[in-house]
């Protein structure tokens, strides 16, 4: 029989065991979770081999202004001007408050007659005021991305927008459409049950007089499929619009010239992007929107 102290003894030392052994499962758990991918909420812009990040706000409002862009007949490198710049004055955020009385994605000024707060607060005034600014700027096309944003800001920092230039090349080409498949989201499951007429209104603000055409709508298991018919040389640029708002506007599928892009597929760890299909033709875009939960 052994001593109450032996007993004692092998208690304690199994005690101690027991807590090396959990604390090695959990060293190894937590290892293993630090080494794990983890789901990041957002946009991607590929070019090549090489991947920008953007998050889904900044997505969103980089659409917008792109496609303003193209609505005024303005090359894709007016795009990437524009987003170089925005990304360093506002972090692609329409913000209400900045340098002085500075506001907006350009960080605009009423007191250097860019307009009101009210009108520079708006995204499609203040890409508008921008463009209209850059358009007079003698060759812009063939400068340096800082400098041409330089000559329209004029800003105290002059050589700060040249950091943003293969971030804004990237999706400056994706949103104008001139990558195919170059915008990929990965999104939260669908919250917001998504409505016709805002999809029309927005694609409608982003596409401007590109012949966006009322689209047809049908019901199916997954929600309601609107079809819009589109020029064949903006389809991607819609196609990528409607990406970039698919958080706020709930929207959970979308097909174009034999690619779609399922919501369920690029969340939670998943991220397939653009995977081809027999759905959407080069004058189309389809868009599924969330249903209602029964």
């Amino acid at each position: 029989m052994k001593s109450p102290n032996a007993v004692g003894l092998l208690v304690a030392i199994l005690i101690v065991v027991a807590l090396l052994v959990g604390a090695g499962v959990w060293l190894v758990r937590s290892v293993t979770n630090a080494l794990e991918p983890k789901l990041s909420v957002g946009c991607t812009a590929t070019v090549g081999a090489a991947g920008y990040h953007m998050a889904i706000e900044q997505a969103r409002n980089a659409a917008l202004i792109a496609d303003i862009s193209v609505q005024r007949g303005m090359p894709a490198r007016a795009a990437s001007i524009a987003l170089a710049t925005a990304m360093q004055e506002s972090a692609l955020r329409n913000i209400d408050y900045g340098d002085r009385d500075s506001v907006g994605l350009f960080q605009q000024r009423p007191s250097q007659d860019w307009g009101t707060v009210e009108q520079i607060m708006d995204p499609v005034y203040s890409a508008n005021a921008f463009y209209n600014v850059l358009a007079q700027v003698p060759d812009y096309v063939n400068l340096p991305i800082n400098d041409a944003a330089q000559i329209v800001q004029r800003s105290g920092f002059p050589e700060a927008y040249a950091q943003h230039e293969p971030l804004s090349r990237a999706f400056a080409s994706a949103l104008t459409g001139q990558t195919p498949g170059g915008l990929n989201c990965t999104l939260a499951a669908a919250t917001i049950i998504g409505s016709p007429d805002a999809v029309t209104a927005g694609a409608q603000e982003a596409m401007g007089p590109l012949a966006v055409l009322v689209p047809s709508t049908a019901p199916s298991d997954a929600g309601t499929v609107m079809t819009f018919e589109v020029p064949e040389a903006h389809g991607w640029m819609l196609a990528h619009w409607a990406l970039a708002n698919a958080n706020e506007l709930g929207i959970v599928q979308i097909s174009h010239a034999g690619q779609t892009w399922d919501r369920n597929d690029n969340q939670e760890g998943h991220n397939v992007g653009w995977q081809p299909s027999e759905t959407g033709t080069g004058t189309q875009v389809m868009v599924t929107l969330a249903a209602p939960i029964a």
